[in-house]
């Protein structure tokens, strides 16, 4: 028996999300589905870095799963894309220890937000960006996101039926990068919250538009209370870009 851990993209604009759900296509059920395939009709089960919601695209998910097949690393891949939607794409197979879990020793997760600047949209990338048709200060939003960097309680960015208790977590990096007429929102943390990415991207285009103040920010994070931030972004915006672990998974392309 080997553990084998994968680099996952997908296109998530016809999923439910990536964990398996009663009724809703995941991403999930698609690679079980694949494995299972590959493995006889046995029942493989992944465990991923973590979820994605609804409408969310990933470049960099990792999961990882027990096999007892011996198949050839480089051959994983494309057994698996032989069995998979074109919606999702297995980039790289890698073995790894029987201690790895793609979730638990995950130490960094970075997240991409593409917003699409202009009045009429894009055929071609409206399931990729969240179309905003008002103008914005980068300068403001910048400003403000600077505020979030740091440990701190992000119960304000977190949504409101979340189970989770404990919302302390890190960000690194919080940046704001003009693309022609695309603005790319990245930010890189220890850990995130269900919608906080999202819900971060809907405050800081408030803050642009000139409809907050860029203080704002400090006092709707230390208020500790989601009806005071802004509006959750659609998901269609936002990227699980990389996971980054203690030692190198995959080719440095990751």
């Amino acid at each position: 028996m080997r553990r084998v851990a994968l680099w996952v993209t997908y296109e998530g604009t016809h999923f439910s999300g990536y964990q398996v759900q009663p009724n809703g296509r995941t991403i999930q059920e698609e690679i079980e589905k694949a494995l299972s395939k590959i493995h006889k009709g046995e029942h493989i089960r992944i465990f991923s870095s973590g979820r994605t919601d609804a409408g969310v695209h990933a470049r960099g998910q990792v999961v990882h799963f027990d096999s007892a097949l011996t198949i050839p690393l480089s051959r994983w891949p494309k057994a698996i894309n032989a069995c998979l939607p074109d919606d999702i794409r297995i980039i790289e197979a890698s073995y790894v220890s029987e201690e790895f879990h793609s979730r638990y020793e995950a130490i960094k997760k970075e997240y991409h937000y593409r917003v699409l600047l202009n009045q009429e949209g894009d055929v071609f990338r409206r399931n990729l960006t969240h179309h905003v048709t008002y103008p914005v200060s980068i300068v403001r939003m910048q400003k403000a996101a600077e505020l979030l960097i740091g440990k701190h309680d992000f119960s304000s960015f977190c949504a409101a039926n979340t189970g989770v208790k404990d919302k302390v977590r890190t960000l690194y990096n919080v940046s704001i990068v003009s693309e022609r007429d695309e603005l790319v929102f990245k930010v890189v943390g220890n850990g995130f919250l269900y919608n906080m990415v999202r819900i971060i991207v809907g405050t800081l285009l408030e803050i642009g538009a000139g409809k907050r103040e860029v203080n704002d920010l400090s006092k709707v994070l230390q208020a500790k209370d989601r009806t005071l931030a802004g509006q959750t972004a659609p998901g269609s915006g936002l990227f699980l870009w990389k996971v980054s672990y203690e030692y190198s998974i995959f080719s440095d392309l990751y």
